[in-house]
């Protein structure tokens, strides 16, 4: 009889492994092709791991802030202006659905057994390096292979857009480089792998003049060194960060605004921006209303067209739709999350994960809204490459090595 035979646990954490590969297979092509695809294929990995699923002592801070925003989501649905108008428009329901299935995901990268886990690395640096090197030629020729193959689809697209959608493969690109080239390095792969991934990211930003893509290369740069050189400080700082984020953004904009240097540097921003501080400006003045239980869910949608869909920064969303309790709730998670990085001797690993959360925090302060299930997907698939990287290196020299837990 195998040890797999014998060891049903076994079986579950190949099993497991072999999702998350499969599931690094299809990154450049979903990237590619419409994040939106995420949300599905994030979904069927969870229900193919769900029998994994658990939560462990480590988790119960992050697990907690969860269970607080989806009760809170799902009652605030009593007073939310916006009423779904069937099941698919029902966003409490499938954040219920989303947090059960993304978090089989995170328990299927921590159990993966070292030789699927090895597996699932290599795939996803092959698939980053080849997504890079696809982004690098679309950067260089305005996305000629995606309107190429638009054409001979049936379905032309406008160059602009086409740009744009190439743009938002780009954000898929940089959010998961960091967990692929340190996969990459850990399983012996050929370091030139990271060359396509890097130049992919930065051209994107640079030849498509996109903002946000850059901020977050800077962002998630910065952190990941800082957290490297300053092991024990540098996460607990990244942690009061984001907690300041999420609890202070609408009192930020507010003193802004009555020191007169908000309407100053709104009226010299490109319009994107100024679109976006509109929002948020619009959006300050209306979570004055009810500051403490928000609008409720979904509440965003109703304030077109002062706010077009949602304000385009997690924090005023939550704080809008949410109230305190939402923004404090999303606070604990992601200071938990940072401040769990915190260890005694530098670590690429969590200088990775630092990273990775830099740049994830940065996009949801300026480009989408914190609903969104391909961006929450994302999310998920990009914590599950951070932990596969960090488990990695457990393998390699398990004496040295810290539990995942810490």
């Amino acid at each position: 009889m195998t040890d797999g035979a014998a060891n049903p646990q076994a079986r579950v954490s190949a099993w497991s492994g072999w999702v998350l590969a499969g599931l690094f297979v299809l990154v450049p092509f979903a990237a590619w092709g419409g994040p939106l695809a995420f949300a599905p294929i994030l979904a069927l990995a969870g229900l193919l791991t769900l029998r994994g699923l658990r939560i462990i002592d480590a988790d119960r801070p992050a697990a907690i802030s969860v269970v607080v925003i989806l009760a809170w989501s799902l009652g605030s649905m009593a007073w939310s202006p916006y009423t779904p108008s069937d099941l698919e428009g029902a966003t409490a329901f499938k954040l219920i659905a989303q947090a059960a299935l993304y978090w089989a995901v995170l328990c299927a990268a921590r159990d993966a057994t070292p030789g699927t886990r090895a597996a699932a690395l290599r795939i996803l640096a092959w698939s980053l390096a080849a997504l890079g090197l696809l982004i690098s030629i679309e950067t260089a020729t305005g996305a000629w292979v995606y309107r190429a193959l638009r054409d001979a689809m049936g379905d032309p697209i406008r160059p602009d857009l086409a740009v744009k959608n190439v743009a938002q493969a780009g954000f898929v690109l940089a959010l998961l480089t960091p967990a692929a080239a340190l996969g990459a390095i850990r399983t012996g792969e050929s370091r030139w792998l990271i060359l396509p991934m890097a130049a992919g990211s930065v051209g994107v930003g640079l030849l498509f003049a996109t903002d946000a893509p850059l901020v977050a290369l800077v962002a998630a740069l910065a952190s990941g060194l800082a957290v490297y050189r300053w092991p024990v400080v540098a996460p607990r700082v990244m942690a009061g960060m984001a907690a300041t984020f999420f609890l202070g953004a609408p009192a930020i904009v507010w003193a802004a605004q009555k020191l007169g240097v908000y309407a100053m540097v709104e009226a010299r921003m490109p319009l994107s921006w100024e679109m976006r501080m509109g929002y948020w400006r619009r959006a300050v003045a209306w979570i004055g209303d009810h500051p403490m239980r928000g609008w409720g869910l979904d509440a965003s949608r109703m304030f077109s067209p002062g706010i077009k869909l949602h304000p385009h920064d997690t924090a005023l969303q939550l704080w809008l739709e949410l109230g305190l309790i939402g923004a404090t709730a999303a606070a604990v998670f992601w200071a938990t999350i940072l401040a769990g990085l915190s260890q005694p001797t530098r670590d690429p690993a969590r200088a990775v994960g630092a990273a990775t959360a830099a740049a994830y925090l940065t996009y949801s302060a300026f480009s989408f809204g914190v609903w969104q299930e391909w961006f929450l997907a994302i999310g998920a698939l990009a914590a599950a490459a951070c932990l596969l990287a960090a488990r990695q290196r457990a393998a390699e020299a398990p004496s040295t090595a810290r539990p995942l837990s810490e």
